[in-house]
């Protein structure tokens, strides 16, 4: 297990802690609030991180329950933005029953704007991936905000992820890992 591998393999759900990484602080006071209920959560974000960290980090991109996608002013976003696409062609499939929620804010940090072409670009992406996601029609697609709508969004998920363990052995379509 790599440094950032937070998530356990005990059949429990998992968050995934994507979008804006860098020198982001979003998921300090998500991490605390997981930690202290006990909830499974991957967080890619680490300091040195390695090309080969990729596969482990692709996989609970495809396979958590519940995926969070940030993207912050902090930075253009123009790696998130692309993961968002990734993961929303994830939540189409027909099979799928994970969670997808997301926040993209609409304004940067006054310090990245001195890089007007970037700016106005990075701009032009959050709004066109934001009207995209209000046209899509799938029930496990969430748009808010703000971080706390989506700490609270994910809490609920969260615990409705757990109510459900029992039933998926139910499901015909479930592959048995």
């Amino acid at each position: 297990m790599h440094e950032y591998q937070k998530s356990i393999s005990d059949g429990r759900p998992c968050i995934g802690l994507f979008g804006t990484c860098g020198g982001s602080k979003w998921r300090d006071p998500f991490i605390d609030k997981y930690e202290k209920r006990l909830y499974n959560f991957f967080n890619p974000q680490v300091e040195n991180w390695s090309p080969e960290m990729a596969e482990e980090e692709a996989r609970h991109l495809a396979d958590d329950e519940i995926i969070l996608f940030p993207i912050t002013n902090e930075t253009y976003a123009t790696g998130s933005l692309a993961e968002v696409g990734f993961s929303i062609l994830q939540a189409i499939r027909l099979d799928d029953r994970r969670d997808f929620v997301i926040m993209i804010a609409m304004e940067l940090d006054e310090k990245l704007k001195v890089n007007s072409d970037m700016c106005k670009e990075s701009l032009r992406a959050r709004a066109l991936v934001k009207q995209h996601l209000k046209k899509l029609r799938l029930d496990n697609v969430y748009l808010v905000d703000s971080l706390q709508e989506m700490l609270d969004a994910s809490l609920v998920l969260y615990d409705n992820a757990v109510k459900l363990l029992p039933l998926k052995r139910f499901n015909p379509h479930r592959v048995v890992q």
